[in-house]
Parts: structure tokens; C-alpha cells; sequence
């Protein structure tokens, strides 16, 4: 039996111990200062990752590009679920040639880059450099009335745009799937629940960076600047990567060990395809190694292990795969549920303007509007309130009770709530097209753009906020710590990746259904004006996502039984806990 190691040993060969924790006591205390500094770095970078997403939307249909609505959404889904779906890249790219440490700070570099070309495009001279000129027939103001047909443009300066928020993507999903797992290999040591309340605190910092983000940044692009808005975020990330350097010797590096992406192609592959994998194994006998995982020069899983490794593997990808339909639901609230609230009434900042009571309120009356960015507020607060209330009080609570749900249980409740969010969105986009239909709006100046909205408050909005943030307590959370305590030590990399990648899946998955029904005749094709989506009927978009959440929240329930019941017999335990090393 290993003899038992102080906190800070290394745990194997090439493993970098904290340098402070070698000279001075207190080890203990250096593994949450290098936590910390994990948080602050994720606060940071969460910081700049929301003042880019936060206000994108608004940002293509603004004047500067003049970019459809449908447009603008799909690309800010489609960034969105690509800064989720790249994570398996950042992620195999350390285990097998840099190591965590590395793989983050290239990564807050190409950040610091790819970040940069928002705020140089919210110029005339930057945009005519990266771009090319404005095409010559610009649009009129969007009009409510169906007379006024006119074609959605196509996208100005999209093939820039797409390049620079795909390398922005690649850089914030390398830096989560490394980060998450470089910052519990730091507490590790702590205790067998230092890990569940890392990925609590994680989240709440990814909250925290959250809020200072949108109260401020979402602020200046909608009512000062695009430029000094966009700037901010840049300053985040540079920010994010002096402290990262500067705490380097407090934390625990590992090197490179290898990926286990090779292994477990071939091993499907055999699984799937059996007959044609001896073929290939007639013409090529070194067709074992399907790509390069270097464990000839490292250390790494034997082909024993690697075998019970993709047993474990596909226990797990039923139940993360079912989780999809989830994602599609939550990365509405920073796309389909921004364009909604652009379409509601959004009163002045400074209740002392002059309002005007009649129905339609002139452009040049508005004032400093509150940015409809700042509806995700609702969401991110009830996380802030929860996490510490759900760490320090309910789990506890539970636990001496014997009630504490199992983490596949709390995520079936997190559907819920997503489910429950959408309709309530629905219901909303039905009451705000019955006042649309008879011919009831308020014309309001978001930015330089027109958009005619229903007399509803966006107050209106902030049910369907609140129930995405709970339901983010009991499916995102705990689907990370399902994830990471559920995989063998060997693929913990890999599962998160997966993970996340799985999550990218739902938002672009949410993207294509957007296009599909913004083809002639869709729910979503609204020709009549860029912008504004009066003559759509995003109300049926919002119930078929309900209905896609119910029906695999059903599926979800009856696989997480499946899994639990094996997990308690006592063979299939044995099984399993060997598998995980």
C-alpha cells in the first residue's frame, strides 16, 4: 500500500511542486492561495468572455454592419456554442504536447489577440481595414408595417467577423476546459470535498466576473461606446494572464502524459466496425495507432486500462449526451431572449427625462436606456445567491438528513426549470404579438438603431431569467462534478472536455434550428425589415424547444436509473471503482 503524501509532493514523474510551498509551513494555506488565484483568474476571463457575448447580437445589428436579426442571433449561438464545442481541442493539445500550465497561458495569449479585433472594427478606419468598404445600399430605419418588404442583406464583413470569433472561441474554450481542471488539481489534497466546493466557488466566480461585466461593460457599448466597450474585455484578459505568471510559483504542474484520444477511436472502432477494422488491420499492421498519443516516451494507461477506461466512457456518454436538449434551452438567454427584450419596452436609466405617455414614443425622447444585457443580471444573481446558500446551508443540511439528491437527480431537476423558462419565454412572445398585430407599439432608440416594441416592460422578461439561473444550480454544477468525479483519473481531462464540448453541441444545435426556420415559409423568416422581428413568430420557435426539453428530460430520467441501479450493485461498484483507478 503508497505511503501517504504531503500535501504539495509530486505525484509523479515531471510533476512541478509549488516552489513557496517547499520553504515556508502552511502548505495547506499556499493550496488555497493557488486556488484563488485559479477563481480570480476565471472571474477575469469570464469577465472579458460576457463582454463580447453579452451584447453581440446588438452589436452586428447595429449600424455598423446592419446585420439581420436572425443573423446576428445564429452568429452569437453559433459563437457561443463553438467556445463550448473546441474545449476536446485546448484539452488534447495539453495532455500530449503542453501541459495544463502551457496550454493556458498560449491561450490567454491568442485571448488577448482574437479579443482585439472587436474593439478595432468599431471603428470606420479598423473596419475598412479588416472589412473593405460598407456595400453602397445601406437600409432604412425598420418600419412595423408589412408594406415595407424589402431582402435581409447579407452579413457585412462576416467571413472577419466569423474568422475573429472562432480564434476568440478556440482561446476562452482551452482556457475553461484547462482551467477547471488545472484549479482542482490544486485542492486535491484538501479533503474528499475540497473538490465539490471548488466547482461551487468556480462557478460562482464565473458568476462574478459575470456581473461586473454586464453592469458595466453591457452599459457603455449600448449607450457610450462600442469601442470603449469592447476595449474593457481586452483589458480583462491581459489583466487575467498577469496574474496567472505572477502566481506560477504556487501551483502544482504537471507535464504532458499523453492523450487517450488514439486508444479510444480504435477500441469504437473495433466495437462498431468490426470486420471493417480487420481489413484495415490486413493492409496496415501499424494501424493500431490512429493518431499520435506519445506514450512511448511517457508514462500512460496500459491497454488493460484503456479498455476498462472505454467501458467507463460509455457508461457516461448516454447520460452527457441526453444533457444536449438542455444546452439548447440555456444559450437562448444570450440570443433569442436578447432579441425579445429589444422588442419589449426598455425604460430610461434616469427616471427624470420627460417620458411621453402615448403609445409611441419618439426616437430622439430617449435617453440612457438600461441595457437589455443586463436581464442576464437576473440570471447571475440567483447563482451568486445560491451557490454560497446551496454550499454552506442546504448541502450540510442534506447530508446530516441522509436527502442529499444525487447529482444526476438535481440535473433532471435543472431541466425542469430550463423547460419552465422557455415557456414562460412563449407565453411572453404571445402576449407581446397580440399587441404587435393590433398595430400598438413604442418606437425606441437602442444605440443608433429603431426598434418598434410592445408597451410591455422588459421587466417582463425576468421570470424566464431567474428559472435559467436555477436551473443552472441543479444541471450545470452538478453535471461538472458528475463529470469529473464519475471519470477515471487518466480521462478526467477528456470527460470535461467532452463535457463542454457536448454543451457547444446544444448552442450550435440551437443555431441550426434558427436558420432552418428562418428559411421562407419558417416560424422565424421575417423579410419584411432587419432587426425587428414583428411579422415572426418566435413564440412556436420557443414552445418546440419546450417540447424537445420535455421529451428528453423523460429520456434523461430513465438513463440516470439505469446508471444509478448499477451503480449500487455491488458488483457493478466493484467494476466501477476499478475502472475509475
Amino acid at each position: 500500500m503508497p505511503e501517504p503524501r504531503a500535501p504539495g509532493e509530486p505525484r509523479g514523474p515531471g510533476e512541478r511542486r509549488p516552489l513557496l510551498a517547499r520553504r515556508l509551513r502552511g502548505p495547506r494555506r499556499w493550496r488555497r492561495a493557488a486556488a484563488a488565484a485559479v477563481l480570480l483568474v476565471e472571474m477575469l476571463e469570464r469577465a472579458a468572455f460576457f463582454g463580447v457575448a453579452g451584447n453581440l447580437v446588438l452589436y452586428l445589428n447595429s449600424e455598423n454592419f446592419q446585420w439581420a436579426g436572425e443573423q446576428a442571433s445564429r452568429a452569437a449561438l453559433v459563437f457561443l456554442g463553438a467556445s463550448y464545442l473546441l474545449s476536446p481541442v485546448g484539452g488534447w493539445l495539453a495532455d500530449v504536447y503542453l501541459g495544463r500550465f502551457r496550454a493556458i497561458v498560449l491561450s490567454l495569449l491568442l485571448y488577448l489577440v482574437a479579443s482585439s479585433l472587436l474593439p478595432a472594427t468599431a471603428i470606420s478606419d479598423g473596419r475598412r481595414s479588416f472589412c473593405g468598404e460598407m456595400p453602397e445600399s445601406k437600409l432604412a430605419p425598420a418600419c412595423p408595417s408589412p408594406e415595407c418588404m424589402r431582402p435581409s442583406p447579407s452579413p457585412y464583413c462576416a467571413p472577419t467577423l466569423y474568422v475573429g470569433l472562432l480564434l476568440l472561441a478556440l482561446a476562452a474554450s482551452s482556457v475553461r476546459s484547462n482551467l477547471t481542471s488545472f484549479g482542482a488539481d490544486q485542492v486535491m489534497d484538501l479533503g474528499r470535498h475540497a473538490n465539490r466546493r471548488f466547482f461551487n466557488w468556480f462557478y460562482w466566480s464565473i458568476n462574478v466576473g459575470a456581473v461586473l461585466s454586464l453592469l458595466v461593460v453591457a452599459f457603455i457599448q449600448q449607450n457610450i461606446s462600442f469601442l470603449v466597450g469592447y476595449s474593457i474585455p481586452v483589458g480583462c484578459v491581459g489583466l487575467a494572464f498577469f496574474i496567472f505568471l505572477f502566481a506560477t510559483p504556487i501551483f502544482i504542474t504537471k507535464p504532458p502524459t499523453g492523450s487517450q484520444v488514439s486508444s479510444m477511436l480504435k477500441l469504437a472502432l473495433q466495437n462498431c466496425c468490426p470486420r471493417l477494422w480487420c481489413q484495415r488491420c490486413a493492409r496496415d499492421p501499424q494501424g493500431a495507432r490512429l493518431l499520435p498519443d506519445q506514450r512511448s516516451h511517457q508514462p500512460g494507461p496500459s491497454p488493460q486500462e484503456d479498455i476498462a477506461n472505454f467501458r467507463v466512457l460509455v457508461k457516461l456518454l448516454p447520460v452527457m449526451v441526453t444533457l444536449v436538449p438542455y444546452w439548447m434551452v440555456y444559450f437562448q438567454m444570450q440570443s433569442t431572449y436578447v432579441l425579445q427584450g429589444l422588442h419589449l419596452h426598455i425604460p430610461n436609466i434616469f427616471p427624470d427625462y420627460p417620458s411621453n405617455s402615448s403609445v409611441v414614443l419618439r426616437a430622439q425622447d430617449s435617453a440612457y436606456k438600461i441595457p437589455e444585457a443586463w436581464l442576464l443580471l437576473a440570471n447571475v444573481v440567483v447563482v451568486l445567491i445560491l451557490v454560497p446558500v446551496k454550499d454552506h446551508l442546504l448541502d450540510p443540511l442534506l447530508l446530516r438528513c441522509k436527502l442529499l439528491p444525487s447529482a444526476l437527480q438535481k440535473m433532471a431537476l435543472g431541466m425542469f426549470f430550463g423547460f419552465a423558462s422557455v415557456i414562460v419565454a412563449g407565453f411572453l412572445e404571445m402576449k407581446r404579438l397580440e399587441y404587435i398585430h393590433h398595430n400598438q407599439t413604442v418606437s425606441q432608440q437602442i444605440g443608433h438603431n429603431v426598434y418598434y416594441a410592445a408597451p410591455l416592460s422588459i421587466w417582463w422578461q425576468i421570470p424566464q431569467y431567474l428559472l435559467i439561473g436555477i436551473s443552472e444550480i441543479f444541471a450545470s454544477i452538478p453535471g461538472l462534478e458528475f463529470a469529473y468525479s464519475e471519470a477515471p483519473r487518466s480521462m478526467q481531462g477528456a470527460i470535461m472536455g467532452i463535457f463542454f464540448c457536448l454543451s457547444g453541441v446544444g448552442s450550435l444545435l440551437g443555431s441550426s434550428l434558427v436558420a432552418l426556420l428562418s428559411l421562407p415559409g419558417g416560424w422565424l423568416h421575417c423579410p419584411t425589415d432587419h432587426g425587428n422581428i414583428n411579422n415572426c413568430q418566435m413564440d412556436l420557435y420557443f414552445f418546440l424547444l419546450a417540447g424537445i426539453q420535455a421529451a428528453t428530460a423523460l429520456l434523461f430520467m430513465w438513463i440516470a436509473g439505469r446508471y444509478e441501479r448499477a451503480a449500487r450493485n455491488p458488483a457493478s461498484q466493484s467494476s466501477l471503482s476499478r475502472d475509475r483507478g
